[in-house]
């Protein structure tokens, strides 16, 4: 249930949505500004400032889709869609995540994920590969509700989703702006009561 965790204040400030070209370096900032835990899970390891400075200028020049959060004029949550390179399977692009540590645990790396999926499926693509730190309980997590395969090996968790296959979610719309992600918390929170009500039989009118 942590879709209905989303707090009030994130609903109402900040918009998910993809950055343009010229917003790239948001991404960097973004990237620099993650704690070292962080840092370590987005990146399946030590990644130091020089780093992420030469990641973030690969990532637009080859021209690599970032679904953000943003709040304030800030990327405070990213998920990258990374074009597959050569001698790779064209269908299969690589996706990743990073969610700064106050916003995270509250929903919003489902919500960039749905996003993401629906802007692979738009351009094509027929599956995903993600990859993660084994310590990354929370991204395999994620991955697996999504339907990824992960495999364990050489200390990371790798899989593949399968985007032929559309779960429920695939029929609803993708929450964007501050009022759609407040109402994905109204109607997630209502059929979390509906559910409640079911199993104990209190939906049935006497």
């Amino acid at each position: 249930m942590r879709d209905a965790s989303i707090t009030t204040d994130l609903a109402a400030s900040g918009q998910i949505r993809k950055l343009s070209r010229r917003e790239m370096p948001l991404l960097r900032e973004h990237l620099l500004r993650l704690d070292p835990e962080s840092r370590r899970d987005r990146f399946n390891g030590y990644a130091d400032e020089s780093f992420i400075e030469r990641y973030a200028e690969k990532c637009e020049a080859d021209g690599t889709v970032v679904i953000a959060y943003i709040d304030d004029g800030k990327v405070m949550a990213a998920a990258e869609l990374h074009p597959p390179g050569d001698g790779l399977d064209p269908t299969t692009p690589e996706i990743a995540f990073s969610v700064e540590r106050p916003l995270r645990r509250k929903g919003l790396g489902s919500l960039l994920f749905k996003r993401l999926i629906a802007e692979a499926r738009m351009k094509g693509y027929t599956s995903l590969r993600i990859t993660t730190g084994a310590q990354n309980d929370a991204m395999r997590a994620l991955a697996s509700k999504f339907g990824a395969h992960l495999m364990f090996q050489h200390g990371e968790s790798t899989g593949l989703i399968d985007l032929r296959r559309r779960p429920s979610f695939a029929t609803q719309p993708v929450a964007t702006s501050a009022a759609d992600l407040a109402r994905t918390v109204i109607d997630f929170n209502h059929a979390c009561w509906k559910l409640t009500l079911q199993m104990y039989g209190l939906d049935r009118v006497a």
